[in-house]
């Protein structure tokens, strides 16, 4: 069966237009995706910094050992998914780089 480019076209449009018209309805997205990842990235910064002070209480007696820890940790564990997060990032975009054109 042999496809017409200009149906295929036209089919496509048709798609196009029926999708549309249905997202004037919609609201628009809370945030964009830079602006989570932003947002993410000052979570980050701002764990580690949390853990940091408090590592600075603890060496002169101002702050509990058990928050220090847990606050390492969290820093700890925010840094990981953030590295893992950079990875799939990149990982994504290698193999789009690798698609044929």
């Amino acid at each position: 069966m042999a496809i017409n480019p200009a149906d295929a076209i036209r089919a496509f449009n048709k798609a196009a237009s029926l999708g549309s018209a249905g997202m004037e309805a919609r609201e628009k997205p809370q945030s964009t995706f830079l602006e989570t990842l932003g947002k993410v990235t000052a979570d980050s910064i701002d764990a580690n910094r949390k853990a940091e002070a408090l590592t600075e209480k603890a060496v002169v007696g101002q702050a509990e050992l058990m928050d220090v820890v847990t606050a390492v940790s969290n820093a700890e564990m925010t840094l990981q998914t953030v590295v893992a997060v950079r990875d799939r990032v990149l990982n994504a975009y290698q193999e789009i780089m690798r698609m044929p054109i």
